[in-house]
C-alpha cells in the first residue's frame, strides 16, 4: 500500500514536471478540454435554468387552476381555429353560475387582458399587460399585494377607476417616488394607484410578469367593452381535487351553455399541465441536441489529449527505459502517464468551470441559466474520466515498452 502511494506521488510529480516543461503543448491540449467542459456546463446550466424557471412559472400560472376560455391553448396537433372562432364568447355572469355548479371549487374569477399604453406625467410605457379582473382574481392568479391594497367587490361593482400595478411599472414610471395615491392615465382616463404587486419575475424566462396593471373588470369594460376575450379561472384546494373538479367544470359549462348530450363542447378547458406536456417534449429535444454537441466536443478534446500523450510517450522513450532499468514496474509507468493525462484534463476542467460562471451570467441576460455545485462536480468527474479513457492507450504503450529497446532509443 505504501509503495502504491509513493508511486502515485512520484508519478504525479513527474507528470507535473513534464507538463511544465512543455507548457505550450499542454496549453493547446488543455484548450480542447476547456471547450468540451464549457459545452457540458453550458448545456447543464441552461437545462437547470429552464427547469427552475419552468417550475416557478407553473406556480405563477397555478397548478390547481382550470381556465375556461373560448380558445384552447395551441400545443401540438391540428389547431382548428376556423371552428374555435365561431364559438360563443365567455360571459361575466358565468362566474356566479360556476360557483353554484362546481361546489368543490374554492374560487372562481373572471379576467380580460390586452396591451395598453400607460402614462404618468411626462413618462409613458407603450406596452403594458392590462388586466381587467374581478376582485378575487388576486387569489386565483397567485398575486400578492406588496404595498397598499387590492380593489374589492364594491370597487368592481361601481367600475371604480383604481389600479394595482406591477414592479416593472413602478420602476419605469415612479422610480424613487411612492406610487400609492398617484394617478396614471389609461385611454386618457385617470386611474388612482391603490396598490403594488409583489414581484414574480419572468414567465418561462421570457415574458416580464411584473409589467402589468390590474383594474376592476367593469372599469375595463367601460374602456374596451366585455363582448370578447373573457377568461374564467376556477381554483381548487389542491391538484388532487382539480382532477375531479375539471369534470365538474365541464359539466357545469355544458349546463350553463345548455348543450345537448350529443353536442360538442363549445368552450376550452386549459390548465398548467398542458404546458408541462409541451415542455417535456421541448426539454427532450434540447437535451438530445445538447448531449450530441457536448459529446462531440469532449470526444474531440479526448482525441487531442490522446494524440499529445502518444507524442509525449514517444519523446520520453529513453526516460521510460531508465525508470524500468532502475526497478520501476509497468503499472508505475502506466500510473505516471495516466496522472499526466488526468492533470491536463483537470486543469482544463477548472478553467472551463471558471469560464462557465461568466457565461452563465451572460446567458442570464437573455435567457435562463443556473450553475449549481453538482454541475461543477460532474464537470470535474468528467475531466478525470476523459483523462483516464483517452490517456490509457498511450500510458499502456509506455508501460509495455521493452526497457532495452527504450534505452537504445535516440
Amino acid at each position: 500500500m505504501n509503495r502504491i502511494l509513493i508511486s502515485l506521488i512520484e508519478g504525479t510529480k513527474i507528470a507535473i514536471t513534464a507538463i511544465w516543461t512543455n507548457k505550450t503543448r499542454a496549453i493547446l491540449t488543455t484548450t480542447c478540454i476547456v471547450i468540451g467542459i464549457v459545452s457540458v456546463t453550458a448545456m447543464n446550466t441552461i437545462s437547470d435554468g429552464i427547469d427552475r424557471s419552468f417550475e416557478e412559472s407553473m406556480d405563477m400560472l397555478g397548478r390547481n387552476v382550470v381556465f375556461v376560455e373560448k380558445w384552447p391553448w395551441g400545443f401540438g396537433g391540428e389547431y382548428k381555429w376556423w371552428e374555435y372562432r365561431n364559438r360563443r364568447e365567455m360571459q361575466l355572469s358565468y362566474v356566479e353560475d360556476l360557483r353554484r355548479f362546481t361546489p368543490s371549487a374554492t374560487e372562481v374569477s373572471a379576467s380580460a387582458n390586452r396591451r395598453s399604453n400607460i402614462r404618468y406625467q411626462d413618462k409613458v410605457i407603450e406596452s403594458v399587460d392590462l388586466n381587467g379582473a374581478t376582485a378575487n382574481y388576486f387569489q386565483t392568479s397567485g398575486l400578492n399585494i406588496e404595498d397598499g391594497r387590492a380593489f374589492n367587490d364594491y370597487d368592481q361593482q361601481r367600475a371604480a377607476k383604481v389600479a394595482v400595478i406591477g414592479g416593472s411599472v413602478v420602476d419605469a414610471l415612479f422610480e424613487s417616488e411612492d406610487p400609492i395615491g398617484k394617478q396614471i392615465r389609461l385611454q386618457g382616463q385617470r386611474f388612482l394607484v391603490i396598490g403594488t404587486l409583489e414581484r414574480q419575475g419572468n414567465f418561462l424566462g421570457l415574458e416580464d410578469t411584473d409589467n402589468r396593471i390590474v383594474i376592476p373588470i367593469n372599469a375595463y369594460g367601460t374602456l374596451y367593452g366585455l363582448r370578447s376575450g373573457i377568461q374564467l379561472s376556477v381554483q381548487f384546494a389542491n391538484e388532487e381535487d382539480m382532477v375531479d373538479g375539471e369534470y365538474e367544470v365541464i359539466g357545469a359549462m355544458r349546463q350553463i351553455r345548455q348543450l345537448d348530450p350529443l353536442d360538442d363542447d363549445d368552450f376550452a378547458i386549459n390548465k398548467a399541465a398542458l404546458f408541462e406536456q409541451e415542455f417535456q417534449g421541448m426539454k427532450m429535444a434540447i437535451y438530445g441536441i445538447g448531449i450530441f454537441l457536448t459529446g462531440l466536443a469532449l470526444f474531440v478534446g479526448g482525441i487531442g489529449v490522446m494524440n499529445i500523450m502518444f507524442v509525449s510517450v514517444k519523446e520520453r522513450t529513453k526516460e521510460i527505459g531508465i525508470r524500468k532499468a532502475v526497478g520501476a514496474k509497468s503499472w508505475e509507468i502506466l500510473l505516471q502517464f495516466l496522472m499526466e493525462s488526468i492533470i491536463i484534463c483537470l486543469v482544463g476542467g477548472v478553467i472551463g468551470v471558471l469560464l462557465s460562471i461568466g457565461i452563465t451570467e451572460l446567458i442570464n441576460q437573455f435567457f435562463v441559466a443556473y450553475l449549481n455545485w453538482m454541475t461543477v462536480l460532474n464537470a470535474i468527474l468528467i475531466c478525470a474520466f476523459i483523462g483516464i479513457l483517452f490517456g490509457y492507450l498511450p500510458s499502456s504503450k509506455a508501460a509495455k515498452s521493452d526497457p532495452i529497446e527504450s534505452l537504445r532509443y535516440e
